[in-house]
């Protein structure tokens, strides 16, 4: 298996987890109760609009079987509590006729319950592309972040977060596809590459066909012209490291090998993302 080396830099690429709580509010301890479920009501800052029911079936088994290993976060509202963190297992323990659930009770402002809550769903990627794009516009438009402080409160890195608001350029009808799980967030990334947007309507009908993948629609965007049987003959240990490597970048990467020698490509598309790609691939 060839194992791309891209020195020092890419282990910074990927964030160490961190607990929320420590994340966003690392001041201080906080003691575990008991809440009544009744006494909860949901977050109005939930970036996650989409709740897949075969996960929360899978979550509702496990705390059947498990309880609730992990407390809700929350903070006091009128005599009583708003969720923070924690919407699925709310969701669970009322499933369940559960009557309190453990949850940690913490002052908080509004930027921090969106914070608290977006950094959750980031964590254990359950947010699509555009709901995370949406979510990363509030925290800059409504209570004046940059990119930058963005970048460094969800930990993800500012060309991350810059790719990711770019999303939200593409018409409802390519969003609706994004959100609904029909198209990836590469194939979205492609199509933004594109600046004919009748062609990029047009590449985006065949995504969802599923007459293209991500690298033939990359190459139509690069003026190539390649085949299905072309990419096939890629090695797929080679397809799933340019895979990695897109993800963790947030740009189009391709990698060519010959018996352990080859080259990986690697671009961009302005001056500040290219600025940004070097200082974490060398610092």
């Amino acid at each position: 298996m060839i194992r791309p080396a891209l020195g020092r830099g890419l282990g910074s690429l990927i964030p160490q987890r961190q607990s929320i709580t420590e994340q966003v509010l690392p001041e201080a301890h906080h003691e575990v109760l008991e809440i009544s479920v009744k006494e909860i009501h949901e977050n109005p800052r939930q970036p996650r609009a989409n709740f897949s029911p075969s996960e929360l079936e899978d979550l509702i088994n496990s705390i059947q079987e498990h309880g609730i290993i992990q407390p809700l976060i929350v903070t006091r509202s009128d005599g009583e509590y708003e969720l923070i963190a924690g919407e699925r297992r709310l969701r669970a323990a009322r499933t369940l006729g559960l009557k309190t659930v453990p949850a940690i009770v913490r002052d908080a402002t509004e930027q921090q319950k969106l914070e608290l809550a977006l950094i959750e769903n980031i964590q254990r990627q359950d947010l699509n592309a555009v709901e995370e794009a949406i979510a990363y516009k509030a925290l800059i438009e409504e209570f004046n972040l940059t990119q930058e402080q963005v970048s460094k409160r969800v930990g993800k890195s500012r060309s991350n977060i810059a790719n990711i608001l770019r999303l939200l350029e593409l018409p409802e009808e390519i969003l609706f596809a994004i959100k609904d799980g029909k198209i990836s967030k590469s194939h979205a990334r492609t199509l933004l590459a594109e600046p004919d947007l009748n062609k990029r309507l047009e590449l985006f009908k065949k995504m969802m066909d599923g007459s293209v993948s991500v690298r033939e629609a990359e190459a139509r965007v690069g003026g190539k012209n390649i085949s299905k049987r072309s990419v096939s003959k890629k090695d797929p240990n080679i397809l799933a490291h340019e895979k990695k490597l897109r993800e963790v970048l947030g740009t189009k990467v391709e990698i060519t090998d010959s018996s352990g020698k080859g080259k990986i490509s690697i671009s961009y598309y302005s001056r500040e993302e290219f600025l940004d790609l070097l200082d974490r691939l060398i610092g």
